[in-house]
């Protein structure tokens, strides 16, 4: 069960094949020069990638405009480099998660291609058309002061198609049956190839009901379970990690009632409120977030992540708690996007502070679910705001002070490394954080190894803890006859908090015959000790956070197994 479980206590890194590493030159990354950096993955921690599309492609957005779903981008090598890149991947004990863009395709795919020649061909009805212009056309954008429309005419084909995203990436027709088996065919070749799982673009597109004469979208969330049942059937361990930015409620419907159709899924409602916690300091909304996005089926897992490739998406937040981030971390309009979010990499939005940027990262990492990290991240890159839309933060891997950062011989690269300046490859490389053994990077590693050797909180029941501090967040998981206490000052200034971490675990099967009078720290000798009371009283410096054992680091004598 552990093992078909695996993304329960995955650490997953997020990377974009073309800014990692350019091994012939050309400028653009490709398989080989990945291949050269799986060992820096490995040594981080890193036991799953998570790649961007790949895929042929006129790339107009990154990739996610594919054109063959079969094929590599000869700018990135073979599905022979493919492979051995998989290959080498397996003998790390690293996984590989792909991108499946199953929502539209780019217009330059041979199936669109014949949809809009010849009316008659079977691909007509695998895009969604209509002869006149839908009264809604222009209601729906994802792309707001960008994209102006949902619906493009075509002069060849003499109608309308619709696309939920730019003009060039043509939605398909999802609830065609044939369109569900092609989809179900992509996964089995990539499968088949090495892959262990997918995350799933823009998933609540995929499964909604799609048509000029659709008002109000109907979402099918069988069609998740057949996807399921058949990852099922072809790889018994291999899982879907959904992109689903929706209420609450409404991600539990993506799980199933009982964790039968997607694996996992990103709770953007956390990711939202943790940045309004990280901008005023106030938990509240985040322990709101917390409780409505517990899940019960015990297959079911959140991805939690604090940025990734699109922008830092803020729209589910009050127009007052939106404005309290924007100001906070992205105050200039060229730093926001889409009237909903920021364009910015986490270490610039928190000015280079580390004690933040530990915070953050220690916080992401002891929340309930799978941490997601960035490329980059682990070293503290800053972005280009003088690149357009998300390509900002989208800039080549720093791996060293050499020219291009090490990411390639080539004078030009594709995207300008980040150069000069207080983020330039100069001074924020690999290479220099390596020799360093204070670096962010080394710190980083350490703890990515703390956070595997407690599987709690992957696999545990969460328990948020009175702290009687709004700007203190206290966190205990039990799992297996053991628990973990994690606590994070959110504050600028130092707080003194007093724990009961037996409070409501009473009842808990994990929590019974415990020691609470003691908490171990497992990052310092900073241990803690019960008064008459059974409080614990933590001092938490400015932006401080502590992971604590309860009870004793004798706890692998103690875990239950099944």
């Amino acid at each position: 069960m552990i093992n078909d479980l695996w993304y329960k206590n995955a650490i997953i890194y997020c990377l974009s094949v073309n800014t990692y590493m350019d091994a012939n030159g050309d400028g653009i990354g490709d398989f080989r020069g990945l291949m050269n950096r799986l060992d820096y993955l490995q040594g981080l921690g890193v036991t799953a990638i998570w790649l961007m599309p790949f895929q042929t492609s006129p790339l107009r957005d990154d990739g996610y405009d594919v054109a063959d779903y079969y094929s590599v981008d000869p700018r990135y090598g073979t599905l022979g480099d493919f492979v051995e890149f998989t290959h080498g991947c397996k003998q790390r004990g690293i996984r590989v998660l792909i991108d499946l863009v199953a929502n539209h395709t780019s217009d330059k795919h041979a199936w669109f291609q014949e949809a809009r020649s010849d009316p008659e061909s079977k691909y007509r009805d695998w895009y969604v058309w209509s002869k006149k212009k839908p009264p809604n056309a222009n209601d729906g954008v994802v792309f707001p002061g960008v994209q102006k429309s949902t619906w493009t005419h075509d002069k060849q084909a003499r109608a309308w198609y619709f696309h939920r995203f730019y003009d060039f990436e043509p939605d398909l027709n999802t609830g065609n049956p044939e369109v569900q088996a092609e989809i179900l065919k992509i996964m089995g070749f990539w499968i088949q190839l090495g892959v262990s799982g997918f995350r799933m673009d823009a998933v609540p597109f995929v499964i909604s009901e799609k048509g000029p004469d659709v008002k109000v979208p109907t979402e099918h969330y069988d069609m998740l379970r057949t996807f399921r049942e058949f990852l099922s059937w072809r790889q018994g361990d291999a899982i879907i990690l959904g992109e689903a930015n929706v209420l609450p409620k409404t991600d539990m419907e993506y799980f199933g009632d009982e964790g039968e159709r997607i694996h996992m899924m990103f709770n953007f409602a956390v990711n939202q409120r943790l940045f309004y916690a990280l901008a005023t300091g106030d938990t509240r909304p985040l322990q709101k977030a917390l409780k409505e996005t517990k899940v019960s089926a015990p297959t079911a897992q959140w991805g939690l992540f604090l940025r990734n490739h699109d922008e830092l998406d803020l729209g589910r937040l009050t127009e007052t708690q939106r404005q309290a981030v924007f100001d906070a971390f992205g105050p200039d309009k060229d730093m926001q996007l889409y009237d909903r979010g920021i364009r910015r990499r986490l270490a610039p939005m928190l000015q280079g502070d580390r004690r933040r940027l530990e915070l953050a990262y220690s916080l992401m990492l002891a929340l309930p679910g799978t941490p997601v990290i960035r490329y980059g991240d682990e070293i503290g890159m800053g972005d280009n705001l003088r690149l357009p839309e998300r390509n900002g933060a989208r800039t080549p891997m720093q791996w060293s002070s050499e020219p291009q950062g090490g990411f390639t011989k080539s004078d030009k690269p594709f995207l300008p490394v980040i150069s000069g300046g207080a983020y330039g490859f100069e001074h924020v490389n690999v290479a220099q954080q390596r020799r360093d053994p204070d670096s962010l990077m080394n710190w980083m590693e350490r703890m990515i190894r703390m956070r595997k050797e407690a599987p709690e909180v992957g696999w545990g029941e969460c328990t948020i803890l009175n702290t009687r501090d709004n700007e203190v967040l206290a966190l205990r998981y039990d799992w297996r006859n053991n628990s973990v206490v994690v606590v994070h000052n959110l504050s600028a200034i130092p707080r003194e908090v007093w724990l009961n971490v037996a409070e409501k675990q009473s009842g808990h099967p994990d929590a019974q015959n415990q020691d609470n009078s003691c908490l171990i720290n497992l990052l310092s000798s900073d241990n803690s000790q019960a008064d008459a009371n059974g409080k614990h009283c933590v001092l938490l410096e400015p932006y401080g956070y502590r992971w604590f054992r309860v009870g004793g680091l004798d706890y692998i004598l103690k875990r239950r197994e099944v």
